[in-house]
């Protein structure tokens, strides 16, 4: 195992306290339990936006907290879920009046410790809606998971919702927003190598030079099938129409095109990959108004990468729109 950590069990921390040093006016790190919170939380009378998830797909969480996106995120250990008291914590930290808002990927125990918090929030008087992101078409029930996993669609989510909410709207109206958010958005992602938990200090599975797995989550999760490596306009292919075809997206539709990296995968490659679906997707008669290409949800080093669609309208294009100001994603500021 080659990577840029020390001990294993003190990644997390380090990782936070660097976030801490690096972005004292974006962010505040607690520890014991361990979350964020944007520097100036909490905000009065805003509805306070909380996620949170194992740790390893950076930026997400932490690096979306600030201005226009979260209020808190929770960090757990690399691949793990975080625990109730670290929701809780975060929760009450946030709540500035007007409601706190759970946005959850569909994961086991982030599902289940996520309403645990809730219910303890509840209890201490902090109204609390949750949302949960199941937007992977690639497998119904896979590994941590009840259903479909929550992916990329989670970081669009964040962006809107916490766009809304930083324009007032009420507790009810953003967590109706989430949840057409994730009616109207779907993922897949595929894999050309595994990667290497720090814990564990092996690779997650075995992946020959020669093939690549479609459909993979962002843990290493089994996806629909392994295959011999084809080129990049033929993967591209192969995860689009099971995306286009889910919903379905349909001539006419408007849509928003994110083409993340799990990690490994370069701009460059990338940028290739977006050609080709822009290009399959105006053959649908699909036009695509708004985009995002990077690393935004990863799973620490591996080479991959996976398409999402947001079927988008005039509300979710000036929600999209809106100033942002996170140390993973920032405009209008």
């Amino acid at each position: 195992m080659k990577k840029l950590i020390n001990k294993p069990e003190d990644v997390v921390k380090e990782e936070l306290k660097g976030i801490e040093l690096a972005h004292p006016d974006l962010v505040k790190v607690f520890y014991d339990p361990d979350f964020i919170v944007r520097a100036d939380a909490p905000v009065q009378g805003k509805v306070a936006l909380v996620s949170g998830g194992g740790s390893g797909h950076e930026p997400m969480h932490g690096g979306f907290v600030g201005k226009g996106m979260l209020d808190a995120a929770c960090p757990g250990a690399v691949f793990t879920s975080p625990t109730p008291d670290q929701m809780l914590e975060a929760t009450k930290a946030v709540d500035g009046g007007a409601g706190v808002l759970h946005i959850v990927k569909n994961y086991t125990g982030d599902v289940m410790n996520f309403e645990m918090a809730a219910d303890l929030a509840r209890d201490e008087g902090i109204e609390v809606e949750s949302v949960i992101v199941n937007d992977d078409v690639a497998v119904e029930d896979s590994t941590w998971t009840a259903g479909r996993r929550g992916v990329g669609l989670t970081v669009l989510m964040e962006k809107i919702v916490g766009a809304a909410a930083e324009e007032g709207r009420s507790l009810k109206e953003c967590a109706d927003l989430a949840r057409k958010v994730n009616g109207q958005g779907r993922s897949m992602g595929m894999a050309l190598t595994s990667c290497t938990v720090p814990h564990v200090g092996k690779p997650s599975f075995d992946l020959p030079e020669d093939e690549m797995e479609i459909g993979i989550g962002i843990h290493g999760e089994p996806g629909r099938h392994r295959i011999k490596l084809e080129p990049a306009d033929k993967i591209t292919e192969m995860l689009l129409e099971p995306v286009v075809e889910d919903l379905p997206y349909k001539e006419g539709d408007e849509v928003l095109l994110f083409v993340n990296s799990m990690g490994g995968t370069p701009l460059i490659e990338l940028y290739i990959v977006y050609r080709k679906a822009m290009e399959l997707l105006e053959a649908k008669g699909i036009k695509v108004v708004r985009n995002l290409i990077g690393p935004y949800i990863t799973s620490l080093e591996m080479a991959g990468m996976s398409i999402t669609l947001l079927k988008m309208d005039e509300d979710l294009k000036k929600l999209w729109d809106a100033p942002v100001k996170t140390a993973g994603m920032r405009w209008g500021i």
